[in-house]
């Protein structure tokens, strides 16, 4: 919790204010039953109604006061809190768009999910909750021991001894449950991960029909954080009714000792009333203080689970800059290795093979065989584990990771779209693209039939993971994206599956003739889309078992020509 007090400095007079009138209020609430016994001693007892009027109404002018202090503070406690969350959401935003893959990996999306959100709100409540309670409640509660002592010492006693075994009890329950607060987060954010992979297959959970699996398999992990939430929570509830009780023992002693002094005349009925309500005044802030200390225990482990997000640094490899070595291909992979964190065996094995500038090179391989890890490590998603991947004779280690990602234009596996217009999806490839270099990206990726048949046309909106597009269409739709940026290198990561050949076949001719002539890596597993490529590498379980043109591979490489014989046989084409 302490690493993220430091983003509430914007609002530290805010935060300051919400508390002092909080203080201001209390102060006020302690004076009541001063005048309460003062209604009862000399109004009551004397028939002094003019007196008891003006208490009364000073007692309202108390009142009012304090309602005016409670919503003041109230409105600088809800300020600080919102802003400090809203500071603190920025920041984790910020933060994870510059982790590494594999730290994203590691965390899970489900996990940042939760921290982001559910985490973060109860952080706020939490913040809220202090501002307002954690001085205010002390403050009477101390403040009512002391008032009793001024009235009577051996009757203030019972605060005395109540108060410490009050507080004990308090805090020994909060420390106990703390820890268990983080394990139900943990819980839920399996929940929630299993929730979030049943809604984004929900197609293929009935494809399927394991709508019932799915089921079980929610219920069990729902019951596991239920059970959870109940056993801590039995053990929180324990604050309330424990509280009472030592607080009604303690009512009755004091009424006990009260009556005896008031028999003896060392103080009078007004006073013995003005005890009690102090020590009423007591429970009710010991019972806010409990359920703060419960919503502030669930902060701290929330806040610790944010703050471990926060302290996730990007593990990518930098080394120094050097100058480029001379005489190599504009790409080159160094007897590249690639073993992914925790990993149990290497994702790719001594891949060598260079790349000269305008090459078009082609990746295929079976599924699982490292053809996505392989374009990955180009623009640095991942670090080689072994070896070294050079553009332009340069170690990418070496590069800015920011220059060299201008410097390319990929399309990932799963063609994502963001909700937003068609144009705004495509102004991400280059910002400050005109509307004829959108029409030309849209053109090389044969997208122009979707431009045309929509009736505003670029200005069509698109649903968060663009739910009103086909496949076909999110793919055309990314690569326009990708050619929108105008790079030196396109990666092409298996972009066309969902294209029909003809119009593969009319993508691959127009990347071929796009002005600048970029280097061009294609994965796919159809042999047809990449068979005019300069070069082709064929992977095998992370190995590379052949590498040259559609030709020399059907003559020496078996696992190519088993690829190109099983799909010519499958589909009955030909290339």
């Amino acid at each position: 919790m302490k690493k993220l007090l430091k983003y509430i400095k914007g609002y530290r007079i805010v935060a300051l204010f919400a508390p002092l009138f909080k203080l201001f209020e209390a102060l006020l609430e302690l004076l009541v039953p001063i005048v309460m016994a003062a209604i009862i001693d000399t109004g009551i007892t004397n028939a002094d109604k003019p007196y008891i009027y003006k208490s009364c109404l000073l007692l309202v002018v108390l009142g009012a006061t304090g309602l005016a202090f409670s919503i003041t503070a109230q409105y600088f406690s809800a300020k600080a809190a919102v802003g400090f969350a809203t500071k603190v959401r920025h920041v984790m935003f910020d933060h994870m768009q510059h982790l590494s893959f594999s730290v994203i990996d590691r965390l899970g999306t489900a996990s940042m999910i939760t921290r982001i959100t559910s985490d973060l709100n109860q952080v706020q409540t939490g913040v809220n909750m202090a501002l307002r309670l954690f001085l205010r409640s002390p403050f009477i509660v101390f403040g009512a021991m002391i008032m009793a002592f001024t009235i009577d010492w051996q009757s203030a006693l019972v605060f005395a001894v109540s108060i410490p075994i009050l507080f004990a009890v308090v805090f020994g329950i909060i420390l106990f449950t703390m820890p268990m607060y983080k394990r139900v987060q943990g819980a839920l954010d399996q929940l929630l991960r299993i929730t979030r992979d049943a809604l984004g297959g929900a197609r293929v959970i009935r494809a399927f029909n394991k709508q019932d699996d799915e089921r079980t398999e929610f219920r069990t992990k729902n019951q596991e954080v239920t059970a959870r939430q109940k056993h801590v929570g039995k053990l929180s509830a324990l604050l309330n009714p424990v509280t009472y009780v030592i607080i009604n023992l303690a009512i009755v002693v004091l009424i006990y000792i009260g009556a005896l002094q008031v028999n003896g005349g060392k103080i009078s009925q007004g006073e013995v009333v003005a005890l009690y309500s102090y020590m009423s005044q007591i429970l009710v802030e010991l019972i806010k203080l409990a359920n703060c200390i419960i919503t502030v225990s669930k902060s701290c482990a929330c806040a610790n689970r944010i703050s471990a997000v926060l302290d996730l640094q990007n593990d990518l490899e930098r080394i120094p800059s050097a100058p480029a070595k001379t005489g190599m291909d504009f790409i080159v992979f160094d007897h590249v290795d690639l073993k992914y964190k925790n990993g149990g065996e290497n994702a790719l094995t001594d891949i060598c093979f260079s790349v000269k500038k305008g090459e078009t090179i082609g990746i295929i391989g079976g599924t699982g065989s490292g053809k996505t890890s392989l374009v990955n490590l180009i623009p640095h998603f991942y670090d080689t584990t072994g070896g070294h991947v050079y553009i332009d004779g340069v170690d990418v280690k070496a590069l800015d990771v920011e220059q060299l990602r201008e410097r390319i234009g990929m399309v990932m596996q799963k063609a994502v779209l963001f909700h937003g217009t068609i144009r705004e999806n495509l102004l991400w490839g280059n910002p400050n693209a005109t509307p004829e270099q959108l029409d030309a990206a849209l053109t090389a990726a044969q997208a122009t039939d979707i431009i045309k048949d929509k009736e505003k046309g670029l200005d069509t909106m698109v649903e968060q993971g663009g739910r009103n597009f086909s496949g076909g269409q999110r793919q055309r739709l990314t690569i326009a994206r990708a050619l929108v940026r105008n790079p030196e290198i396109l990666i092409l990561d298996d972009s066309a599956s969902a294209l029909d050949f003809a119009t593969d076949a009319k993508l691959r001719q127009a990347i071929r003739q796009l002005p600048g002539q970029p280097t061009v890596f294609i994965v796919s597993q159809r042999t047809a889309s990449i068979r005019h490529a300069d070069k082709i590498l064929v992977l095998d379980d992370g190995v590379a078992v052949g590498l040259g043109t559609h030709a020399e591979l059907m003559d020496n490489c078996e696992v190519y020509r088993e690829i190109y014989d099983s799909q010519f046989k499958k589909d009955g084409a030909s290339a």
